[in-house]
């Protein structure tokens, strides 16, 4: 493998992050982290001690390789044709990932990522498969997560009406020792449970087990992955500070850090359509191990290129390319305008394994430099709080609390933001009241269509053109368990715009498996999480507002962007 090699743009901020390596070297800490010596990030071990097993990830899982593959070998043979993984965030973002960038070898079964609540994508995937051929992957370090839970009651119920005594054999667990599904799956008498590393968090764990066992399904070969990974490990280990910028993480996490701090906060990702799929990893790696304690690094993902000019002071731009692209004129415009900017070469899909150690590392060093703690997401739980006693409402009254809407309108009914009397004022005057240096997030709970699809991007560009604002879009719930802890935990420089609407069906949650009985649905569930997520993010002081589609949320979505 060769060298990744990186590149960098850094104009007036050079000789701030070259201090900055200094301080780091003088105090050894590459040295200090590959040690796990918590006091890197704080004075007590809390949440740290338990979430460095990711340093050692790349070896270890190794080493277990040919237990990997022996024991999905039944599984690469021809007789399964789907994989399902039921997971979210850190548990199936690598595998993702994985997925659109490998694809399926010949011989393996596809593998579909399942990390929604949202009913219709949950149908439309049911009626594609046959499930007498057909594997269920349930992925879960704590086995307690809702979304995961509510999906494999509903898969197993049905997959137990068409195979009956044979269900068992169409489920794999990934969790860690001891956890609720562990504790099932000896109940179930399951014959496959991977067990994870409970000192590894899901954000870093793509070059563990629940990364590396869809990997291994569909047929990548993630002995190289893993290889890469390892050199790449051995790198920080020889690399010896010599006061220039080169491709080691420690002067990645310099320089996102040393950024961070000058206010150059918001990482605007250019990505080819080959390294595009590695955005949604690195968005959460990113998002949720640096957005907390008034402090954070925002992902920008496909947003198109604008004129250098445009862009406030508060970017760094990262661009990935392989041999064949060429983006110094670009990037010498940008320079022009006083925009930071780095460049990653990469030819290799496998040089993924290098890259993830490569930024796993580099954002730890980053929370070292921003003085957080990198491996911790302490407002993430704000939201599940307040959807479960959204739920536990809805299960004691058959429907979700009533919210007063602050406008109704034809197209829609708007929740908060500012008193206007019509639907484009409201928006107008909600993005007119932002500074220069804030962001829009467009959070979606729709169920996403190429034309809905299209229609964000159209508002994101509008905005974008009028204010300038670094625009990101999230679906939810995913987003929850990605950028969910920056919004409520970074200085509070977001704007929050909700969009919903009606389901078109919905689907009944079992409340067991192998019991029909249901207090919940799908719908009601995502409803939840949209009002709980909105909860969190009022107690947290952000500004936000709701528009719920009354019919066509795509056309909704143009006629707002028109309308701007």
């Amino acid at each position: 493998m060769d060298d990744v090699r990186i590149t960098y743009s850094l104009g007036e901020y050079k000789d701030s992050i070259i201090s900055a390596l200094g301080t780091m070297h003088r105090d050894n800490i590459i040295e200090r982290i590959r040690a796990k010596d918590y006091t890197v990030w704080k004075p007590a071990p809390n949440e740290i001690t338990n979430r460095l097993g990711w340093l050692d990830a790349p070896s270890e899982t190794l080493e277990k390789i040919n237990y990997i593959r022996a024991t999905l070998e039944l599984f690469t043979s021809g007789s399964i044709k789907d994989v399902v993984l039921l997971g979210m965030g850190g548990s199936s973002l690598a595998a993702e990932v994985f997925n659109r960038i490998f694809g399926s070898e010949a011989g393996h079964p596809q593998l579909h990522i399942m990390d929604t609540t949202d009913p219709v994508l949950i149908s439309q995937l049911t009626q594609r498969l046959d499930l007498e051929k057909t594997l269920f992957i349930v992925s879960s370090k704590s086995g307690t997560t809702l979304e995961i839970t509510s999906l494999f009651h509903y898969f197993y119920n049905l997959t137990l009406k068409k195979t009956g005594s044979s269900t068992n054999r169409h489920f794999i667990f990934i969790t860690d020792k001891g956890s609720s599904l562990e504790k099932l799956s000896k109940k179930l008498s399951l014959q496959h449970v991977f067990l994870s590393d409970s000192n590894i968090g899901g954000r870093y764990s793509a070059l563990s087990i629940p990364g590396i066992i869809p990997a291994a399904i569909i047929g990548v070969d993630v002995e190289i992955l893993l290889i890469n990974a390892i050199a790449a490990a051995q790198r920080e280990k020889t690399e010896k500070f010599s006061g220039a910028l080169n491709d080691t993480s420690a002067t990645l996490g310099a320089v996102l850090g040393t950024l961070a701090q000058k206010g150059r906060n918001k990482i605007t990702f250019i990505t080819s359509p080959k390294w595009a799929p590695f955005g949604n990893w690195l968005e959460q790696l990113v998002a949720e191990s640096t957005g907390k304690e008034g402090k954070g690094i925002l992902p920008v993902l496909d947003e198109p290129l604008a004129d250098p000019r445009v862009y406030g002071n508060d970017r760094l731009f990262v661009f990935f390319q392989n041999a064949a692209v060429d983006n110094l004129p670009k990037i010498a415009g940008l320079a022009a305008a006083g925009h930071p900017a780095i460049t990653i070469r990469l030819d290799d899909r496998y040089d993924l394994g290098s890259q993830m150690f490569l930024w796993e590392m580099a954002i730890a060093v980053a929370g070292h430099l921003l003085g957080i703690n990198p491996f911790d997401q302490p407002d993430v739980e704000v939201t599940k709080a307040y959807t479960r006693r959204t739920i536990a409402l809805y299960r004691e009254n058959k429907e979700l609390p009533y919210e007063l809407p602050s406008l109704t309108t034809p197209e829609c009914i708007i929740y908060g933001g500012p008193q206007a009397t019509t639907f484009a004022d409201t928006l107008k005057i909600f993005l007119s009241e932002a500074a220069k240096d804030d962001y829009v997030c467009l959070q979606v709970y729709l169920s996403p269509t190429p034309k809905v699809d299209e229609a964000l991007q159209k508002l994101r560009e509008t905005i974008f053109a009028k204010h300038g604002f670094a625009v990101t879009i999230g679906y939810g719930p995913r987003y929850l368990h990605s950028t969910g802890q920056l919004h409520k935990g970074d200085s509070g420089n977001g704007l929050f715009i909700q969009l919903t609407a009606d389901d078109l069906l919905d689907i009944d949650i079992p409340d067991r498996i192998g019991v029909a009985d249901s207090t919940l649905t799908f719908g009601a569930l995502k409803a939840a999480q949209a009002q709980g997520d909105w909860q969190a993010l009022k107690d947290a002081g952000r500004r936000i507002i709701r528009f719920h589609f009354r019919a066509n949320p795509a056309a909704g979505l143009k006629t707002l962007a028109n309308l701007l």
